[in-house]
């Protein structure tokens, strides 16, 4: 057996929808390749360099957001407002760290691993209790696994982590299979994987559930209506180092100091320092800067449009503010391409409608609409650049740089059109196509959200100048997760979703059988070549161990969706940060700011 204590691999395996993913990327588009690099440089030195201070128990961190829960059950949540409120109650054998992006233990204190690496044996700590007292143990290890995140009964968002994939050599088929849980007693727990896996160890911190409180919902099958955003949050047990103490819808969510929580301080002081973190909800991303001005909260997440306005401020003001490059998330455009029809037998989506968006020449023509520069110079003031591979530059080599891109020209964008023989006709300004219909379709984005609803207006605005007839609309945000993962009535949205620095976090949106597959998901087998293609290139990835190899190989899936176009991308914001000079045990890195468990307040 080979043991390990910890790996450098760098993957985020959850991917959400996330109602604001303008996490302010790199420089300008025109900032110099050595300015970004010192950045980076910088940010690796914080990391380097710090070191966790002994700090003072008490106090509140205060935060505000527009993002609200749509559930507390977090393996049926799809949005990352909801997974973002729960990660401060659950934990998963293993955590990334906010310094180095390696893996670390949690829950488990050690694992080992066979040669072949299918076989895999966690330890857990032994001194961990659920937040109602009963005793972590490696049954709800093995429950989690076996009776949630691979039940058939509901659609967990981890299981498709955890499907492996594999080409049939007898009958050419795609199968797949799960790998085995079993606790061999209470504090050790056994994974057998049918193939190898190269980020298992990050998808080891997949969250862990109470089997003594979920059993019985599971094995009655209401565990769907269990935990909804209606229950008391003081059911919601998990083992992590706060509890929900109250939410109050469109106001405030407040976490409470969990007493028993495990881990201790060099100085054997018991974590969290803090009694309690208040994440403030407010309507629109504007209001975030007016509580953070006000000294109401402790941090902000600035807009490009803020930071010119906030750096004379912050010696005056007591914060300091950060840029940390780019961000793993990306927001795109995408069309409607589900040929299904609803239980009514009413189509997803007009079947003209459906015939545009699935010509792939339509979808590049629309690519030459976006006006990428308008979007950072108008909205990002500067502190953006264009996207054009669906992998972010911040996860390094994995991104492609090389991937065909769609420069703004709506002279090309014409000519596509024209070849199609979808033409003004009738003179009225708005193209038909080659059956005479004319091109209309809605596009839709969540409000709430200033920069997204400019960044799609500038997109309505190409797309009109190309004489197609679009209607803009804004909808809430919980609307629009159901009309992507549940009816599927929509035509064309824009939309952000969170990633990771490995691609192999964009599994449940890249592979064809996923619910998240947006554009057309569940396929039971994919609906064109090229997503065949993709499909084999992520799962290939998955099961090559060889860091060179992978690289190439999610290069390869990059390059054949760039030309194929099913979203189109807009740009990547700097990440942008405000912070008080009231807080301890943080510096900002490529990863994150601090461990919450370890931040402490100041000015105590």
């Amino acid at each position: 057996m080979k043991t390990a204590s910890r790996l450098l691999a760098p993957v985020s395996l959850v991917l959400l929808i996330a109602s604001c993913s303008d996490d302010p990327g790199p420089p300008g588009a025109e900032s110099p390749p050595s300015a970004t690099q010192t950045m980076v440089e910088d940010l690796r030195r914080n990391a380097d360099e710090f070191s966790y201070e002994i700090g003072n128990h008490g106090g509140t961190l205060t935060t505000a957001t527009i993002s609200e829960p749509l559930t507390f059950n977090l393996e049926l949540s799809t949005d990352a407002g909801s997974s973002g409120v729960l990660s401060h109650l659950f934990e998963g054998l293993t955590e990334t760290s906010w310094l180095t992006d390696e893996i670390e233990p949690l829950l488990a204190e050690s694992w080992e691993r066979s040669d072949d690496g299918l076989r895999w044996v966690f330890h857990l700590r032994n001194d961990v209790q659920w937040h109602d007292g009963a005793p972590f143990t490696a049954h709800d290890v093995e429950f989690t696994f076996n009776q949630v995140v691979y039940s058939d009964d509901f659609n967990a968002s981890s299981r498709s982590t955890f499907e492996f994939r594999y080409l049939d050599s007898d009958t050419g088929e795609w199968e797949q299979s799960q790998m085995k849980v079993a606790a061999l007693d209470d504090h050790t727990v056994e994974f057998v994987l049918p193939q190898p896996f190269a980020p298992f160890l990050r998808s080891m911190g997949t969250s862990i559930y109470p089997k003594h409180i979920l059993e019985g919902p599971v094995a009655a099958g209401t565990f769907q209506d269990f935990w909804g955003i209606d229950t008391d949050p003081s059911e919601i047990i998990g083992t992590g180092p706060f509890t929900i103490g109250e939410y109050s819808p469109g106001e405030r969510i407040v976490y409470e100091r969990n007493p028993g929580y495990w881990l201790v301080d060099d100085a054997g002081g018991r974590l969290p320092y803090l009694d309690r973190v208040v994440e403030l909800i407010v309507e629109e991303l504007e209001d975030e800067l007016v509580l953070f001005r006000d000294g109401t909260t402790d941090f902000h997440g600035v807009l490009g449009q803020e930071f010119a306005l906030l750096e004379p401020l912050a010696a005056a003001e007591n914060f300091a503010l950060h840029r940390r490059g780019p961000g793993f998330g990306t927001a795109f455009l995408a069309f409607n391409q589900n040929p299904g029809s609803s239980e009514a037998g009413e189509p997803y989506v007009d079947p003209d409608q459906l015939r545009w968006f699935q010509n792939v020449e339509f979808r590049k023509a629309v690519a030459h609409t976006m006006n990428k520069a308008a979007m950072i110079d108008g909205v990002q003031h500067g502190l953006g650049y264009p996207q054009w591979s669906s992998v972010s530059p911040a996860a390094g080599d994995f991104h492609n740089p090389s991937v065909r891109r769609y420069p703004y020209d709506l002279e090309r964008a014409n000519e596509i059109l024209d070849g199609l023989g979808w033409r003004d006709t009738d003179g009225d300004g708005i193209r038909e196509d080659d059956l005479d219909n004319p091109i209309s379709f809605a596009l839709t984005t969540n409000d709430g959200n200033s920069v997204r609803a400019d960044v799609t207006q500038i997109i309505a605005d190409g797309m009109a100048a190309l004489g197609l007839d679009v209607e803009f609309r804004l909808i809430d945000f919980s609307d629009l997760v159901t009309q992507l993962t549940d009816t599927y009535d929509w035509e064309a949205m824009v939309v952000g979703f969170t990633g990771g620095p490995d691609p192999y976090s964009g599994m449940p949106l890249w592979h064809s059988s996923e619910s998240l597959h947006l554009w057309h998901p569940n396929q039971s087998v994919p609906a064109t070549e090229w997503e065949a293609e993709v499909d084999e290139l992520y799962i290939a990835a998955s099961t090559e161990l060889d860091h060179d190899q992978r690289v190439q190989l999610y290069r390869q899936a990059q390059a054949i969706i760039s030309e194929n176009v099913p979203l189109i991308y807009t740009t990547l914001g700097e990440r942008l940060g405000a912070v008080r000079n009231t807080l301890g045990n943080y510096t900002p890195t490529l990863y994150g700011y601090w461990d919450l468990r370890y931040l402490y307040r100041t000015d105590q």
